[in-house]
C-alpha cells in the first residue's frame, strides 16, 4: 500500500533521523495524530493528507508557508506581515478563523482575529505536517471548520543534532540549529534555534525573526511526560496596500500613507503533557498549555500596543479493545480555555476575557474485519466578558452553546482501497474583537455553525496513489466583517462585524502520484470549490475572494546518487476581491507559479538551491474591495535561497 520515496529523499530521511529524530515514517505506514490517537490516513474516516520528512526535504522548501501552498486545497493569503491559509471556500480573513493551526496538538489560532504566527515555527523543527480537508468539529470544535492542520516537531530520540546557514534574494539571511541528547536511561533533552532576516520583497517590508525551543522529555513503558518552552520575537514592517495604479506601475513599493508602520510580535509559550498507560485497555493523556503575546504596532502612523494571554487544559482518555472483527476505540476528552486580551490602541480601548469548556466523545466500531463505522459528540460553551470605551463603557457579558455530531463509515475491501461517507456538524464562536466590533443594536453574535457531508475513495498500489474526494459544506450565521453595515458607536467608517447570510460550498479534490521508477516520482492535485451566498441580498453570488479551481504538478527526480532535482507548478484561478460580496468588481486574474529545488547530499552534508516564482511572475497575494477604491498586496517576485547544513 503506497510507494516509497525515492532513493535520495529516503536518505536523506534516514540520515536525519539516525542522529536526532524520531524513526523515518513510511509512506504507506504512516502514524498521523490528527484523529487525537495513533492511526494510519486510511483507517480514519475523513480525507487526511500527511506530508513526512522524506517529502519537506525533498521539496527544498524554506518555509511552511511555501510547503503548503497548494497542498490539499491550501489557498494562501498574505498582506505582506504574514500569511492565512483557508480551506474549503473561504476568504483571506474568514481563513484564520475558520482553518484550525495545532502545534503538536494545542492550537495556535489566537482568541482574537490575529491569524496564527506560522513564521514562529522554522522548518528545521518540523517532523510531518497533517492535514485533514474538512470540518471536525466532534473531535476539535471551535474554528475547526474547513480543516485542520497540525504540525508535528521532532522529538529527542537519539543523539545527535543539526547546523544549517542559508542566504538568498532580498537580503535574506538564516542560521539555525538544534541538538538532542540523553540525560539517563528515561530522561532526554532537545534544544531547537533560529533566526531569519531580510528585506523582502517590497519596499518597507524588513523582518527580524527569531525562535528558541527547549524540551525535556520523561520515557517508560508506562508512562511519558515532557515539559517545553519557546520564545518567538518578530518585527516586520508593514508596507501597506497599493492602489490598482501603483500595483501596475511598481508592484515592490509601498504605501505612501503608512512610511512607519510596522509589526512586533513577542510570545512565549509553555507547555506539559503527561500520558499514562491506566490498563491493558486505557490510556490517559493531558496537556496543560499557557502562552503570553505582546504585540506593539504603528497603523496609519499611530501607535498600539496588544497583549494577550491563554490557558488551556485538555485532558482526554484513550481506550482500544480488541474484538474478533477488529479494534473498538474510544476517545473521551474535555478542553478547558480561559483567553485575556487587551488592546490600547489610538481609536480603541478595550478588555476582554473569553472562557470556553467543551466535552466530547468519539467511538469507532468494527462491524466486519472491512468495515467500521465512527459515531461521536461535542458540546461547548463560551463565556465573553467584554469592556469597550465606546461600545460596552459599563462592560457586558455574552454567554452561548453550540454542538456538533458526527456519523462516518470507513470501508476497507482491500489493503490497497477504502471508501469512507462522513457527516460532520461545525461551528465557531466569535472572537472577542469581533464581539466589540458590531451595529449598534447588536449585542453579540451568534455562533456560527454547519454541517459538512463528504465521501471519498483512495486507491494505493505499489507504484501509484489515487484520491477522489467529494464535500458539501453549509453555514448558518456565519460571521463575517461587513464593509457595508452600519459602523458601530464611536467607529471611523461603515462597516462591521455581522451574522451573514446562509452559505454553501460544493467542492472536488483529486489526486494522483506515480513512481515508474525509483528514482522517479511525478504526481498531480486538483481541486474546485463553487462557493456562493444561498439567501438574502447576495443570494447565489460567489463568496469573495475564493478561487473556483487550484492546482499543482510536481516531480522529483534522482539525478545521481548524491543528486535530486524537484519541480513544482501551482496554479490558483480567478476570484473576487475580498469584500466584493454583490460581485460588483472585476476578479482577480489566475495565475501559475512554478518552483524548483536542487538538492546535493554527500555524508552528513546536504546544500540545497531553492528558487520559488522561478519566472518572475506578478500577482496579487491578498486584496480588498472598496467603492471608494481597492487595495492590494502582492506576492513575491523570484526569490532564490541557498542553504548548506550539517547533520552530527
Amino acid at each position: 500500500m503506497g510507494f516509497k520515496p525515492s532513493s535520495l529523499a529516503l536518505l536523506c530521511s534516514i540520515a536525519i533521523s539516525g542522529t536526532v529524530y524520531a524513526e523515518p515514517q513510511k509512506i504507506d505506514d504512516t502514524i498521523v495524530v490528527i484523529g487525537r490517537q495513533a492511526e494510519t490516513p486510511l483507517d480514519i474516516a475523513a480525507n487526511v493528507t500527511v506530508i513526512d520528512a522524506a517529502e519537506i526535504e525533498q521539496s527544498g522548501v524554506t518555509s511552511l508557508t511555501e510547503l503548503l501552498r497548494g497542498r490539499s486545497g491550501i489557498q494562501v493569503s498574505d498582506s505582506n506581515t504574514g500569511p492565512t491559509l483557508a480551506m474549503r471556500g473561504f476568504s483571506g480573513t474568514q481563513a484564520a478563523n475558520n482553518t484550525l493551526i495545532l502545534l503538536d496538538g494545542r492550537r495556535l489560532n489566537n482568541m482574537d482575529i490575529a491569524a496564527a504566527s506560522l513564521s514562529a515555527i522554522p522548518l528545521s523543527q518540523i517532523e510531518r505536517v497533517e492535514i485533514l480537508s474538512g470540518s471536525a468539529g466532534v473531535l476539535y470544535g471551535d474554528q475547526a471548520v474547513g480543516g485542520v492542520i497540525n504540525i508535528v516537531t521532532k522529538a529527542p530520540q537519539a543523539t545527535g543534532g543539526n547546523m544549517a546557514l542559508a542566504a538568498g534574494s532580498f537580503n535574506t539571511a538564516e542560521g539555525r540549529g538544534d541538538v538532542a541528547g540523553s540525560i539517563s536511561d528515561n530522561w532526554r533533552y532537545y534544544l531547537s534555534g533560529a533566526y531569519n532576516r531580510g528585506d523582502n520583497y517590497r519596499d518597507h517590508n524588513a523582518n527580524h525573526t527569531g525562535s528558541l525551543l527547549g524540551r525535556l522529555q520523561y520515557s517508560t513503558d508506562e508512562r511519558q511526560f515532557f515539559v517545553e518552552g519557546s520564545y518567538y520575537d518578530n518585527k516586520r514592517e508593514n508596507p501597506g496596500a497599493l492602489t490598482e495604479e501603483q500595483l501596475h506601475s511598481n508592484p515592490r513599493q509601498a504605501s505612501i500613507y503608512q512610511p512607519d508602520d510596522y509589526l512586533h510580535e513577542m510570545t512565549d509559550a509553555w507547555r506539559a503533557q503527561l500520558q499514562q498507560k491506566l490498563d491493558t485497555h486505557w490510556q490517559m493523556v493531558a496537556d496543560l498549555n499557557y502562552s503570553d503575546s505582546q504585540v506593539s504596532s504603528v497603523n496609519y502612523g499611530s501607535r498600539g500596543q496588544n497583549s494577550r494571554s491563554l490557558l488551556e487544559f485538555n485532558p482526554k482518555f484513550l481506550a482500544n479493545y480488541a474484538t474478533n472483527v477488529g479494534n473498538l476505540k474510544w476517545v473521551l476528552g474535555a478542553d478547558l480555555h480561559r483567553g485575556e486580551a487587551d488592546y490600547d490602541l489610538t481609536s480603541t480601548n478595550r478588555s476582554n476575557t473569553q472562557t470556553m469548556t467543551s466535552a466530547y466523545a468519539q467511538a469507532t466500531v468494527p462491524l466486519t474485519s472491512t468495515l467500521e463505522y465512527v459515531v461521536g459528540g461535542r458540546y461547548a460553551k463560551v463565556k465573553d466578558e467584554l469592556r469597550d470605551a465606546d461600545v460596552y463603557a459599563d462592560g457586558t457579558v455574552l454567554d452561548e452553546h453550540a454542538h456538533a455530531l458526527e456519523l462516518g463509515v470507513n470501508y476497507r475491501p482491500t489493503t490497497s482501497q477504502r471508501f469512507y461517507l462522513r457527516a460532520d456538524q461545525n461551528f465557531r464562536f466569535a472572537k472577542v474583537d469581533e464581539q466589540a466590533y458590531t451595529s449598534p443594536g447588536v449585542n453579540g453574535l451568534k455562533p456560527q455553525t454547519g454541517d459538512s457531508i463528504e465521501a471519498g475513495w483512495d486507491w494505493q498500489a505499489s507504484t501509484q496513489q489515487l484520491g477522489v474526494k467529494l464535500y458539501r459544506l453549509k453555514l448558518e450565521d456565519e460571521i463575517v466583517y461587513d464593509m457595508s453595515a452600519a459602523k458601530p458607536v464611536g467607529g471611523l467608517f461603515d462597516g462591521a462585524n455581522v451574522n451573514a447570510d446562509k452559505s454553501r460550498r460544493y467542492g472536488a479534490d483529486v489526486s494522483w502520484a506515480w513512481q515508474p521508477f525509483s528514482v522517479w516520482q511525478l504526481g498531480a492535485e486538483y481541486h474546485y470549490v463553487d462557493a456562493e451566498f444561498t439567501a438574502g441580498a447576495n443570494d447565489g453570488k460567489q463568496l469573495s475572494w475564493v478561487a473556483k479551481h487550484a492546482g499543482r504538478a510536481y516531480t522529483s527526480i534522482d539525478m545521481t546518487s548524491h543528486w535530486q532535482l524537484y519541480l513544482e507548478a501551482q496554479y490558483l484561478g480567478k476570484r473576487y476581491m475580498e469584500g466584493d460580496d454583490a460581485n460588483d468588481g472585476a476578479q482577480i486574474d489566475s495565475y501559475w507559479l512554478g518552483n524548483l529545488a536542487l538538492n546535493y547530499r554527500r555524508n552528513a552534508w546536504l546544500a540545497s538551491l531553492r528558487i520559488d516564482n522561478l519566472f518572475d511572475k506578478d500577482y496579487v497575494s491578498s486584496g480588498y474591495y472598496s467603492s471608494w477604491g481597492n487595495g492590494y498586496y502582492v506576492g513575491d517576485g523570484r526569490n532564490v535561497k541557498a542553504s548548506i547544513s550539517y547533520h552530527f
